[in-house]
């Protein structure tokens, strides 16, 4: 899929395998692969650096293969889950991030533009979530208490 704002055909990435079975070379239990997940999460990582790190360090391509059970949800039974979907949580430390350099570059133009983008990105995804339940209809992002969202 291309990207929204640029005027190129899209990004290049690795697609995931048709087959949707456990790879036979695999050695872990479902009961493991959770455990792993539940330390990894304890140790303060977002579930897609748990992933991340279930793939590259412990060789398990995929959770679901394994434990019939996203990383989320396996999260979410041992009442380990973040306030704000993760995905929401990485975008407002963008506009943390891209907020200070502009506090510093003041006339950093394009700058100024990747920091309306990013907001107009929150906005979008606030919406999906709100209308999904994951948020609640009260809930609105503010600049001035960016920080305050994702500490």
């Amino acid at each position: 899929m291309a990207r929204m704002y640029s005027g190129k055909h899209g990004k290049s990435s690795s697609t995931k395998p048709v087959k949707k079975t456990k790879p036979v070379w695999l050695s872990y239990k479902p009961k493991e692969v959770e455990t792993l997940v539940v330390k990894l999460a304890k140790a303060g990582n977002s579930p897609a650096m748990i992933g991340l790190i279930l793939r590259d360090t412990y060789g398990i391509p995929d959770v679901k293969t394994v434990t019939k059970k996203k990383i989320t949800q396996i999260l979410k039974e041992n009442k380990l889950e973040s306030k704000l979907p993760s995905d929401l949580a990485d975008l407002i430390k963008r506009f943390i991030a891209v907020q200070k350099h502009m506090e510093i570059n003041k006339k950093d133009y394009t700058g100024k533009r990747g920091l309306q983008l990013v907001e107009s990105k929150i906005k979008r995804l606030v919406k999906y979530y709100k209308s999904k339940g994951v948020l609640p209809q009260e809930w609105r992002f503010d600049k001035n208490r960016a920080k305050m969202l994702v500490e």
